[in-house]
């Protein structure tokens, strides 16, 4: 399978008045069709601005990303990124003040709300909805732009904890079931193993990549948080912990 995305020797610094901050100074990993990846590294080692450079939102110093659409195209793939805020807007949308809001797009928004049970809700304010729907409606939100790739900036980070697991849950299924690819940058090593089909480890600033790891485990789809309660979970966890503390 060709990759979708491939980074190579990507390279990235700060510049401030005290002088040059290396933040990133050789990352390549490449990213499948349809390939849930997680990003780990120990804190400001550069995580969330090598998404921002994935999402062209920064230009790397040094380096290049390679793009190969399944469908043979080599246009870079449209993004669509969630925040660790749902930036939910009380009485818009965000398809409406960027005059995106089409009839198609209304109606791919009902059918998601609908179909992950949200439609109900569809009339109230942010401030009436959980944390739990408001991080699922900003993925609807998210997912009715037809993204090709989704980019998680620690998306669940500001809820509680139980809620947290149950979210992560159901987010990464309805990745999974609309055959999304998705790159999550965390600091949760249970949620990184949990969500994803790799792992890319960074160093220390200024970042490259310590170690790739394949995940594999055995679950029940069926059952909620399955891929927590697997048996290869422990084993996954530790091999992260030692790369990330060594």
């Amino acid at each position: 399978m060709e990759a979708l995305l491939k980074l190579s020797h990507i390279k990235y610094s700060y510049h401030t008045l005290q002088g040059e901050i290396p933040a990133i100074l050789d990352v390549s990993f490449h990213v499948d069709p349809g390939e849930f990846l997680a990003i780990v590294g120990p804190s400001g080692c550069g995580k969330s601005t090598l998404l921002s450079i994935i999402a062209r939102m920064l230009e790397p110093e040094d380096g290049t990303i390679l793009v190969h659409n399944p469908n043979g195209s080599l246009s870079y793939p449209k993004m669509g990124y969630m925040l660790q805020k749902d930036h939910l807007l009380p009485f818009r949308l965000g398809p409406e003040i960027n005059h995106t809001l089409t009839k198609e797009r209304e109606e791919k928004l009902l059918m998601y709300l609908e179909k992950y049970g949200l439609l109900k809700f569809k009339d109230y304010k942010p401030h009436e909805l959980s944390g739990g729907m408001r991080q699922r409606a900003a993925l609807v939100r998210t997912l009715a732009l037809d993204p090709e790739v989704l980019l998680l900036d620690e998306p669940f980070s500001a809820l509680d904890y139980q809620t947290r697991l149950s979210v992560a849950d159901d987010i990464g299924k309805i990745i999974k079931e609309e055959g999304k690819t998705a790159i999550l940058v965390t600091h949760d090593l249970s949620e990184a193993i949990s969500l994803s089909d790799r792992i890319v480890i960074l160093s220390k600033r200024p970042a490259t990549v310590s170690k790739i790891m394949d995940i594999h485990l055995t679950k029940d789809p069926s059952e909620p948080l399955s891929s927590r309660k697997a048996k290869e979970f422990p084993m996954y966890f530790d091999l992260l912990w030692k790369e990330l503390n060594q």
